[in-house]
């Protein structure tokens, strides 16, 4: 099993990595938080490792016994008019040694008015984009490692273009039991566009996260520290919108720090009573916070903040998340136990 570990690594580091962001790859929904408990903790936490069946989206090494039976379907009412949701699966295979792991991610833009070049209407048109994903853990033996992997097939449809892709997901954890403290590393969208949607190939949104978290000995509360897109730096660009001008007419742009692109990769999260059947959660996202908020204004850009409630073997979950202060998102959630 490590020998195959190892040779898928270095047939997928043979591929094209770019360094993207928004707007530079194609497929930009994979990258949207998979679940309301990741939402309110600020988008991208790799680190838990418990029944959360929609965790093992974002990173297969999370994939575990636990999981069996599980099933999670999550939903957002997402910003202009854009629904998108999550569902996952995951079953236990051979005495909790085998877990398999199920995934789809869907996004629908909503419909558009379109017209020609003349400025005649055509009609309406929408767009949606899938992405099935199959994931599997495997624990090194002997050690406290577990690594894994998810092969996602994606279809797009945009108005009358298509395209169809595929893309790995490679995931390793660390987890000291005894600290009760996680460490994870992910590694997403390595993969290529199939058929293109007008004949030129794009790339994926090839991303590198980090992580960490921990429960606290005698509080119940687990802290998450995750450090996002680490495959480029820096990730910030000098807004448009804050150039200044002088007297003389003379413009200014926006000048990053050196201390503000490395807050610009940076994610908490903390979640209070985290194993209790009722979880309060808070996150607060720098890039968020600093790409959308407004000049002298108090928006709380970057902040989100959501419950969980366990009855019986249903658990709802949802969360708030603040982009500007134009708009926001809700995010809603529920897990089956199928026991």
């Amino acid at each position: 099993m490590i020998k195959r570990i190892f040779t898928l690594c270095i047939m997928l580091s043979a591929l094209p990595v770019f360094a993207q962001l928004g707007g530079e790859s194609t497929y930009q929904f994979l990258n949207l938080v998979s679940s309301p408990r990741q939402a309110a903790l600020g988008g991208k936490i790799i680190t838990n490792f418990d029944k959360d069946v929609t965790e093992a989206l974002y990173n297969p090494a999370s994939i575990n016994y636990q999981m069996n039976n599980q099933l999670a379907l999550n939903y957002s009412s997402y910003l202009g008019g854009i629904s998108y949701g999550t569902a996952a699966y995951a079953y236990t295979w051979d005495r909790h040694v085998q877990t398999f792991h199920f995934g789809v991610t869907y996004i629908n833009y909503g419909s558009f008015d379109g017209y020609d070049v003349n400025g005649n209407s055509t009609g309406t048109f929408s767009g949606n984009e899938t992405a099935i994903s199959l994931g599997y853990n495997y624990q090194i033996p002997y050690s406290d490692f577990y690594v894994g992997a998810n092969v996602k097939f994606i279809t797009s449809l945009l108005e009358q273009y298509n395209s169809i892709g595929g893309a790995v997901d490679i995931g390793v954890m660390y987890i000291n039991e005894k600290l009760d403290f996680h460490a994870a590393l992910s590694i997403r969208n390595l993969g290529s566009q199939f058929s293109t949607y007008a004949g030129q190939y794009e790339p994926l949104p090839f991303e590198v996260n980090f992580g960490m978290s921990q429960t606290l000995e005698n509080m119940p509360l687990r802290w998450h520290v995750t450090l996002e897109n680490l495959q480029k730096w820096p990730i910030s660009v000098a807004n448009p919108a804050r150039t200044t001008t002088d007297l003389d007419g003379n413009q200014t742009e926006e000048k990053v720090s050196f201390f503000n692109k490395g807050l610009r990769h940076l994610i908490l999260g903390a979640e209070l009573f985290p194993d209790g059947g009722f979880n309060l959660r808070f996150g607060y996202n720098f890039r968020r916070a600093e790409e959308l908020r407004i000049e002298n204004q108090r928006n709380f850009s970057g902040l989100s903040f959501g419950v969980g409630i366990k009855l019986n073997k249903m658990k709802f979950s949802y969360t708030h998340a603040r982009y500007s202060g134009a708009s926001n998102t809700s995010f809603l959630g529920l897990q089956i136990d199928l026991r």
